[in-house]
């Protein structure tokens, strides 16, 4: 029988990974049936991720929602996955973190719009406080930058490390690139210039902290 991997365990920081992984579960099962060549229902998303019909709507009021997300995932999974292994032997997060932001502003004009239809789609509150306590996007970006900042977690302990990730989240991904397009007026280049600058500047004050 599917089990709703939402319930909580442990403290506030647990109760968020595990809402975040049940969230990857969800979104991974419609990718991988997304990639079969099938459009997937909700059935068959939930019986792959192991979770309940009612799980996969607690995280996407609208299944409309879940398959952009998914169809996101499968056009950004192979560049990102190919930056960030070029720059996994050298151990150096300031190339992996620049590579990853690469890979993540360069999208094609078609994904840049399923990117702003997904933000219009979740940037308003859930209906109910359940909802209100799931991620709401982001989960992908966030697995992402914790894979390229991973050797740094040693050095600067958990609640650096752990501010660091949230602080390159917020200037890398759709929202950066929606403030750089629409409110600054940058175009592509300029703004994956600026976003590059900014989590490598955010790195090396991270580590000049601990010094």
């Amino acid at each position: 029988m599917p089990v709703n991997r939402t319930r909580p365990s442990g403290g506030a920081g647990e109760r968020l990974a595990q809402k975040r992984r049940t969230r990857k579960a969800i979104v991974d099962a419609a990718m991988a049936l997304l990639a079969r060549g099938r459009t997937p229902s909700v059935n068959d998303v939930a019986a792959a991720a192991d979770v309940s019909r009612r799980t996969v709507y607690l995280y996407f009021p609208s299944f409309d929602q879940l398959l952009m997300d998914a169809t996101l995932g499968v056009l950004s999974q192979a560049p990102v996955a190919a930056a960030l292994a070029k720059t996994a032997a050298r151990a150096d997060p300031e190339a992996s973190i620049d590579a990853l932001v690469r890979a993540l502003h360069r999208v094609t004009p078609e994904t840049e719009r399923l990117g702003r239809s997904l933000i219009r789609l979740t940037v308003h509150p859930p209906p109910s406080a359940e909802r209100a306590a799931a991620p709401r996007r982001g989960y992908r970006r966030i697995d992402w930058i914790e894979s390229a900042l991973a050797p740094l977690r040693p050095r600067l302990g958990a609640r650096r490390w752990r501010r660091l990730v949230c602080a390159v989240a917020m200037v890398v991904g759709w929202e950066a690139l929606i403030v750089q397009r629409d409110i600054c007026g940058l175009n592509a280049t300029q703004g994956e210039a600026l976003s590059r600058w900014a989590a490598r500047s955010l790195v090396r004050e991270a580590l000049r902290e601990r010094k």
